[in-house]
């Protein structure tokens, strides 16, 4: 079981502004999340997150996770699905069976991941299941998978998995996948993407890893099963705090309820970005939060180790792999 300072739990731009304020705190961190990006990942331009006249979601998100690991973030692609506290130390637990250590926690993970709900999913979630074509589409290189849904969204996904896959099955609900005409018809021009319209899937089927996707015809009813190694899942987001029930207290619409230095009811435990209880839900205030729950963070932890900190700016130069180390100024602690 490995420990570490801070675990993050969510890798959309408030959990990975909070990794990157956390690693430059020389705090060891650890992001735990199901995806990259959350829903930045479906906005295909930004027009105002300060620095950037337009860039897309997916765009953003890399350069804060570039940003994060110079400065020795971990991120690990996992789904959480409970946290224990004993004896001042936080125990996370994911759905792969593994548990991390932590001294304190940070809950950035917006809106999760919507899934198929059917049999085998959860089983093999890890094991062929994926809810971020970004994080996993390498992987499958030169197999055949299956894309569930649709959207513009889904078009980015696609193009992107077929560029690794020998083959992709889209499935999705409708007549088709998308509008635009000259995108879905670019979608297909190498010739390894199979629509399979009007079709929902039914159950995921292997033995120690996916090897079948079952669909249902939804206007004939006709069960097909479609031979495959991977099955990702990109049907959109919802908030999902229910594990966190009695852990920490929420409002009456599941949001983490924090105070103004992104604290939640129990201590050691931080929350930023959509899943909080804050109006204005935007890119920059997710990642302001994020910073701010990191700074918190860090001041809970020298705390508890016996030491005051003077100062939680972020002013310091820090030396990044590759770069020559400058000076600047130095958080000090007594």
């Amino acid at each position: 079981m490995q420990k570490y300072d801070i675990v993050i739990v969510g890798a959309g731009i408030a959990g990975l502004t909070a990794a990157l304020y956390a690693a430059r705190q020389r705090l060891s961190t650890l992001v735990v999340s199901a995806d990259l990006g959350g829903q930045l990942l479906l906005t295909s331009e930004i027009q105002n997150f300060p620095g950037f006249m337009s860039i897309s979601g997916l765009e953003l998100i890399k350069k804060v996770e570039e940003q994060a690991r110079a400065y020795g973030a971990q991120i690990v692609f996992d789904e959480v699905t409970g946290i224990e506290e004993r004896d001042g130390v936080f125990l996370i637990k994911t759905a792969t069976g593994n548990v991390f250590q932590a001294d304190a926690v940070v809950l950035a993970f917006g809106k999760s991941p919507k899934e198929m709900g059917v049999p085998g999913e959860k089983e093999f979630k890890g094991r062929g299941v994926s809810y971020c074509v970004i994080c996993d589409a390498p992987l499958y290189r030169g197999k055949t998978v299956a894309l569930v849904g649709w959207g513009l969204h889904n078009y980015e996904n696609v193009i992107r998995l077929r560029d690794y896959a020998s083959k992709v099955y889209w499935v999705f609900p409708g007549e088709k996948p998308l509008d635009d005409e000259e995108l879905l018809k670019e979608a297909l021009s190498k010739g390894n993407v199979e629509l399979v319209s009007n079709s929902a899937p039914v159950e995921v089927r292997g033995s120690k890893k996916v090897e079948a996707l079952l669909v249902k015809d939804r206007r004939t009813g006709e069960v097909k099963t479609l031979q495959v190694d991977g099955v990702f899942v990109e049907m959109g987001y919802v908030t999902r705090t229910e594990f966190l029930k009695g852990f920490v207290e929420l409002n009456e619409n599941g949001e983490i309820i924090i105070d103004k230095e992104c604290k939640t009811s129990r201590p050691g435990v931080f929350a930023a970005g959509d899943v909080a209880g804050m109006p204005h839900k935007q890119a920059v205030i997710a990642a302001g939060m994020g910073a701010c729950a990191a700074l918190s963070a860090y001041a809970y932890i020298m705390s508890k180790r016996g030491k005051k900190v003077s100062s939680t700016s972020d002013w310091r130069h820090l030396e990044i792999p590759g770069k020559k180390e400058s000076k600047g100024l130095v958080l000090k602690i007594s």
